[in-house]
């Protein structure tokens, strides 16, 4: 599986409003187009659908995601704080996650992401352990929760 593997989104998107979908499979496309040996991986969880963006086939090395949610989305960054915002792109007060509200893709700063995509996939790399086998450009559904709270 990979990029052209879209079944299992595609289903798991279907109770989000079109606006929502569209972003998702904007934001989707973006991050593949600058790291196509990334390795996707998606979460079907109770309260919002998950997809990372990892360098390996394992949540530790994700590198950013896409949070989806009823209205918007939330494109983020798993170590967040360890990425220089000079702009003050990012949100959060977590201890780690850091992460910019999509409402629409057209007001998504493409440049200014690329910039903070490139350290945060450098970082992952260098997290990386010697040796480990790695998966490359594979979207791999990892979890899918039996109840979900989701929109109508």
């Amino acid at each position: 599986m990979s990029i052209e593997e879209k079944k299992d989104l595609t289903e798991f998107l279907q109770p989000f409003p079109e606006n929502v979908r569209e972003t998702v499979w904007r934001l989707r496309k973006f991050v593949w187009a600058l790291y196509p040996d990334c390795n996707e991986l998606i979460y079907d969880n109770y309260n919002a659908l998950a997809i990372g963006f990892a360098t390996s086939e394992r949540a530790g090395d994700v590198f950013c995601s896409i949070a989806v949610y009823a209205k918007y989305v939330n494109f983020g960054f798993n170590r967040g704080t360890e990425i220089a915002d000079p702009d003050k792109l990012l949100k959060g007060s977590g201890n780690l996650y850091r992460y910019l509200k999509v409402v629409d893709f057209n007001d998504f700063p493409a440049t200014d992401l690329k910039q903070l995509l490139e350290v945060a996939h450098l970082n992952s790399l260098a997290r990386l352990k010697e040796g480990q086998q790695i998966l490359k450009g594979q979207t791999l559904t990892k979890s899918i929760s039996p109840k979900k709270r989701r929109p109508v």
